[in-house]
């Protein structure tokens, strides 16, 4: 066992970070372990989940899913959607395959011997997969691929229906054990609200026991067994949560409200995008102003901003449309595959000159 392995907070490489958690989770009232977060959207901090917690989250996957199965380690083992695969892979008494000691995914989901599969990526990874025939005929074998960590543009989406995929797009984050919200549900056990600002709240067995060595961060969004997150959703006429955005996404351009979320979703479906991030700058004239990086699409020119104003407008209002696009080969990304926002941010204060507001 490497020195490096540990569960406060979770490092190591995936097989000695297994069998931690496996002693671990079996354990009678074992201190809990410590995730620390990515902090791609603000501070990293540390987020202490309890075994009882845990266990929890994993078994109301399985059930969801349709029973035990044998997991494709995809992840990084020291974040939650990670270490939730070491998890379910413990209690369905199966051994992951971990992607990275094999040559590809295809190889790595011909190592499988359960009569049920299972995956767990981010939307970059999936983006990257379907341009690949051979990978996008292995995750069609999949029982379930679990699909979250950041929204997942509608084109993706299709796109992998496309190819016969079987997608559970999840909701979640470290606080709630990873995914807690499936196809727009709450796994069984877990209660779902919205506060009268639309900010969406959480309870349930699968809630952490708050931030080590920081009370006042715990305060501020644990409180009578609710933990009130930072995003804003909204439910369908079917019950189904739709997840819009983060509340810090929302900026003040021109003295217009401007959901970031809902202009990147808007972007990302446009025909020859691939991917894209849309992000807010300060602006003497606008106070922000509203920037889509996109990458295009493999033989598609990026669009102009006049054409992607025009694509906003159609279905959220002018004032929300990006005014400036800034066209990229790929977009920064955290080691969890997630778009990095601080140095997309960064990076685009220094191209375009503009000054720290």
């Amino acid at each position: 066992m490497s020195a490096a392995a540990s569960l406060n907070p979770v490092s190591g490489a995936p097989r000695e970070v297994g069998e931690l958690v496996a002693r671990w989770i079996e354990e009678d009232r074992p201190a809990p372990l410590t995730v620390r977060t990515s902090g791609s959207t603000g501070e990293p901090k540390d987020v202490l989940l309890s075994a009882d917690a845990v266990r929890a989250s994993a078994h109301a996957t399985l059930s969801r899913l349709g029973g035990p199965g044998q997991w494709v380690l995809a992840l990084p083992a020291h974040y939650v959607a990670g270490l939730q695969v070491l998890v379910r892979s413990r209690l369905a008494a199966t051994s992951p395959v971990i992607l990275r000691e094999h040559a590809d995914l295809a190889a790595a989901t011909g190592a499988l011997t359960g009569e049920r599969r299972y995956v767990s990526l981010v939307p970059t990874q999936l983006q990257r997969y379907l341009q690949d025939p051979v990978a996008s005929e292995a995750l069609a074998s999949f029982d379930a691929v679990l699909l979250g960590g950041s929204a997942a543009a509608p084109e993706l989406l299709r796109r992998a229906r496309d190819h016969k995929l079987r997608v559970v797009t999840t909701y979640g984050m470290s606080e709630t054990c990873g995914g807690c919200v499936y196809d727009g549900q709450p796994l069984d056990g877990v209660r779902v609200a919205l506060d009268e600002q639309g900010s969406i709240r959480l309870a349930g067995p699968v809630l952490f026991d708050g931030y080590a060595g920081r009370p006042d961060l715990t305060a501020d969004v644990l409180s009578d067994c609710w933990l009130h997150t930072a995003d804003l959703g909204r439910f369908d006429d079917a019950g189904r949560l739709e997840v819009l955005g983060r509340t810090d996404d929302v900026v003040v351009s021109g003295g217009v409200n401007v959901a970031l979320p809902a202009v990147e979703l808007r972007v990302s479906a446009m025909p020859g995008v691939e991917q894209c991030v849309v992000v807010a700058l300060p602006d003497p004239e606008w106070g922000s102003r509203v920037v889509a990086v996109v990458k295009a699409t493999p033989k598609s020119a990026p669009p102009d901003v006049s054409a992607v104003r025009d694509w906003v407008g159609v279905e959220l209002p002018r004032t929300w449309a990006p005014r400036a696009v800034v066209a990229l080969d790929g977009l920064p990304l955290t080691e969890a595959g997630k778009p990095d926002r601080r140095a997309v941010v960064a990076m685009l204060r220094q191209q375009l000159g503009v000054r720290r507001g």
